[in-house]
């Protein structure tokens, strides 16, 4: 997800213990995760929350079918015919003909 290799962690893990300290370290670290989980929990409550808004027929909705695009191509995807959809090419004229 980040591209971080075990080269890049070990001198986080080092800088983090120059500046930070290696008592209080571990207690940060603590509190890092917890904010982390708070988010994660509080975003998850949003995401239930606008599908409770939204009523029925959205309770197996995803974060990325907000994107105005996804939504479209979910609800009236269905209803556009395909074909209708295909973009013929413009003939050539010969400019020797006119």
């Amino acid at each position: 997800m980040f591209n971080i290799g075990g080269g890049e962690i070990l001198a986080l893990l080092v800088i983090g213990m120059i500046l930070i300290g290696p008592d209080r370290l571990p207690n940060m670290a603590a509190d890092a995760a917890r904010l982390l989980i708070k988010v994660k929990n509080m975003a998850q409550n949003v995401t239930n929350e606008i599908k409770d808004n939204l009523g029925p027929g959205y309770e197996d909705m995803q974060v990325k079918d907000l994107h105005p695009k996804a939504l479209i191509k979910k609800h009236i995807g269905d209803v556009i015919d395909k074909s209708d959809l295909e973009v013929k090419p413009k003939p050539k004229i010969d400019p020797e003909i006119l």
